[in-house]
């Protein structure tokens, strides 16, 4: 509830800001333009003008933060970095109202005057929102030094290394809201004074499990430079959690460059980047999913309607089928299909599917021909449970099969997955372990290249698989 409050309150400067700014220009623009003078009073209609478009502006404002992302992880902020940030994104804003509001400006005689109104309001937002951006930033800072506000970590190592970065973290690591909930072993060895002072939560190969178990919401990974071969098989392990990473670098990566190291002046920490898309094409992302699939449930509703009623004349049985499926952060969901198969077709079982498969419904084995069975999952994309692209969502009974051959397969968790896939459309399915490894390099391209026109060209290549009836 706290850190709930906190976001609440640093939203709340930032739109009474713009809302003052916009006001405090609206006075200034009429001096400037000569519009008051001795004995000037507002009118009621000057007072209803102004009201509205100070509290549009300010919602402006708003959206455009949260697109860009300000509203992510504020305690962890910056008050310095946060205001030449803030110089960024006003000066991209105030742009965006001039050549929106103000560039047709009637009063407006001269380009002079065009350059201090638009000077005017960049300075008035910019200094504003810093007052009451840092006011706010403070006071969350202080939850974080007091300890009101902190974050379960667990230390990966326990030779010296660790032990040090314990010892440094406690002195310096205050401002980070660190609480150090216990380490996990790498190697055969175990330091004795970190034993001491740290609990031991188990084995590495363990870390999925113990960041669900502890609500562990950063790792810190610091083990021997003789134990860097580890370091590929623990990040894998990582994939799909929620939890942030963050690697101790060595002296040899510092002296080579190859570091970007965060927290300078404190213990130096490499941020492993969980972020996979800027978070204005995130939200895009989110808002197209939505709007596509609300938009497709209204207007296909006939195709549903007769794709019911063929699914309950092929065979006996129900006429949707939900199992279980694992999605974002590794989270278990129901997905919904239109049953294709006949009942109890696995009493024996879970099975994939293949060609001639007896367990498909005539009817069943058209509609994975042109994905009709597929038509449900429109409404886990609503829910939030799944994307319109992204990896297709496998059963835990499959993914325990895969990681054991290929363990980056954890990769995949870290998106929602899709209806369609880069996988799917240029693999399609799987129909053994070793063809779902197989399909996974074309998954985890789409994950390395995420993008919004990936998206789009995705689904313009299922379409042509659609009407081609190349599925399966």
């Amino acid at each position: 509830m706290t850190r709930t409050f906190q976001k609440l309150k640093l939203i709340a400067a930032d739109f009474v800001a713009a809302l003052l700014a916009w006001m405090c220009f609206f006075l200034l623009r009429k001096y400037l333009l000569s519009e008051i003078n001795e004995g000037y009073r507002f009118t009621g209609g000057e007072l209803f003008t102004l009201t509205g478009s100070a509290l549009m502006i300010a919602l402006f404002w708003t959206v455009l933060y949260t697109l860009i992302g300000e509203y992510r992880d504020i305690f962890r902020k910056s008050r310095l970095a946060e205001i030449i940030r803030l110089a960024r994104i006003s000066v991209l804003g105030a742009l965006v109202i001039f050549f929106a509001l103000l560039l047709d400006d009637q009063g407006v005689s001269s380009y002079r005057l065009y350059y201090k109104t638009i000077t005017a309001y960049f300075l008035l937002h910019f200094f504003i929102t810093a007052v009451l951006r840092t006011w706010a930033i403070t006071t969350v800072q202080r939850l974080v030094r007091r300890g009101v506000i902190s974050f379960n970590t667990l230390l990966v190592g326990s030779n010296m290394l660790a032990r040090e970065t314990f010892h440094e973290l406690a002195r310096t690591g205050k401002h980070l809201g660190l609480k150090l909930v216990g380490f996990v072993p790498v190697g055969d060895t175990v330091d004795d004074e970190l034993a001491a002072e740290l609990p031991a939560r188990g084995s590495y190969t363990r870390l999925p499990a113990l960041i669900r178990a502890l609500k562990i919401e950063q790792v810190v990974i610091a083990i021997e430079p003789s134990e860097h071969r580890m370091i590929q098989e623990i990040l894998s392990l990582l994939e799909g959690t929620p939890a942030r990473v963050s690697i101790l670098p060595d002296l040899y990566q510092m002296l080579l460059g190859s570091v970007k190291v965060n927290h300078l002046f404190g213990t130096p920490l490499i941020e492993i980047k969980h972020d996979l898309l800027p978070p204005w094409q995130e939200v895009t992302k989110r808002g197209l999913d939505i709007l596509g699939s609300l938009l497709f449930l209204l207007l296909a509703w006939p195709v549903y309607a007769f794709t019911a009623v063929m699914v309950r004349l092929s065979s006996p049985g129900p006429i949707f089928y939900a199992q279980e499926r694992i999605g974002k952060n590794a989270q278990p969901f129901r997905i919904y299909k239109f049953r294709s198969m006949y009942i109890d077709a696995e009493k024996q079982g879970p099975a994939l599917s293949s060609d001639h498969d007896p367990r498909i419904t005539p009817w069943g084995r058209f509609m994975r021909k042109v994905r009709l069975d597929e038509l449900p999952q429109f409404w886990n994309v609503v829910k939030g449970d799944m994307s319109l692209v992204g990896p297709r969502p496998e059963r835990r009974f499959y993914i325990d099969q895969i990681v054991k051959v290929a363990p980056h397969y954890r990769h995949l968790h870290r998106v929602r997955p899709g209806i369609t896939s880069l996988g799917q459309v240029k693999y399609g399915y799987a129909e053994t372990v070793d063809q779902m490894v197989e399909r996974l390099k074309f998954d985890i391209l789409y994950i390395e290249n995420m993008s919004l026109a990936m998206d789009f060209r995705v689904m313009l290549y299922t379409l042509k698989i659609i009407v081609e009836g190349r599925g399966k």
